[in-house]
């Protein structure tokens, strides 16, 4: 019998992708999603969509009803680890055999940054909870460069970043929803908590030569003072924690704290990671 597998925050850069990828598989995907319309785009073969509100009971009961698997994304906010306790409360009241949490690269420092202090939280509440687990903590992700920096390098041929010369390893969404995928559909990974990088670090020029190469333009990397990346987000009304959390991730970043290269994806998939010319390549029309 085909197993039930939910996604919860579907909608977003990795959730989109791991819904696409579980529908080519032998599975029923329960796609979980703020709002039915926008779930539009999640229409795939094998996906039922379903609307969740974290904080109604009666909503997370009626989505984890059935479900033999969950992938869990949880939004960022600032109340983001009340809401992964909740849905692992859910997701053992339903009964469910395994969840694999999507967490963050370093969530497992101590004294790490805020934002790997709240995954953290949740991954040893679910360590705790009796549930069967996997956790991934991904890299930060290629697709950055389209949803969030995507403006100024399609209008102003340019990246405004504060990383000095630090080297990222960032990782393609596709391939966390390919280890995703792998570790939903075996019983390998239970309990074990899986690094997932691109198999490359870059500098920011290093990155704007890739996406010049793709793109035909001449794109230039800009080394932000931290001050005015600080004020920016400010200006653009970003509540004063998530200014804060992303600052300190920027400053693990320029600290050269974010170039660790794993071959999980290889090792889990078979297969190596894509590389950021491929992935400028396959979003040039984006770039």
């Amino acid at each position: 019998m085909q197993e039930t597998i939910l996604i919860t925050g579907a909608t977003g850069t990795v959730g989109n992708q791991v819904v696409n990828k579980l529908s080519n598989l032998n599975v029923k995907v329960r796609a979980g999603v703020h709002s039915i319309i926008k779930g539009e785009n999640l229409k795939y073969p094998n996906v039922e969509l379903c609307e969740i509100e974290f904080r109604k009971p009666e909503s997370l009961k009626a989505a984890f009803t059935g479900v033999d698997r969950v992938f869990m994304i949880t939004p960022m906010t600032d109340d983001q680890v009340e809401i992964g306790k909740l849905l692992i409360d859910a997701a053992k009241a339903a009964g469910v055999k395994h969840v694999v949490k999507l967490s963050a690269a370093g969530a497992e420092a101590e004294n790490g940054i805020q934002l790997g202090r709240w995954h953290r939280e949740v991954e040893r509440y679910l360590e705790e909870s009796g549930l069967n687990y996997t956790i991934l903590r991904p890299a930060s992700f290629m697709q950055n460069f389209v949803n969030f920096y995507g403006d100024s390098i399609r209008k102003a041929n340019k990246i405004y970043l504060p990383l000095g010369h630090g080297k990222v390893s960032f990782i393609d969404a596709r391939d966390i929803a390919n280890v995703a995928g792998r570790v939903l559909t075996s019983d390998n990974f239970r309990n074990e908590a899986l690094y997932i990088t691109g198999p490359e670090a870059l500098t920011g020029e290093e990155i704007a030569q890739s996406i010049s190469e793709a793109t035909g333009r001449q794109i230039e990397f800009v080394d932000v003072p931290e001050d005015a990346a600080r004020q920016e987000m400010q200006q653009m009304n970003m509540p004063e924690w998530m200014v804060n959390a992303l600052m300190e991730l920027h400053q693990v970043c320029k600290a050269g704290q974010a170039a660790t290269v794993t071959d999980t994806t290889e090792k889990v998939t078979g297969h190596k990671g894509y590389t950021f010319r491929d992935f400028c390549q396959h979003y040039a029309d984006c770039l």
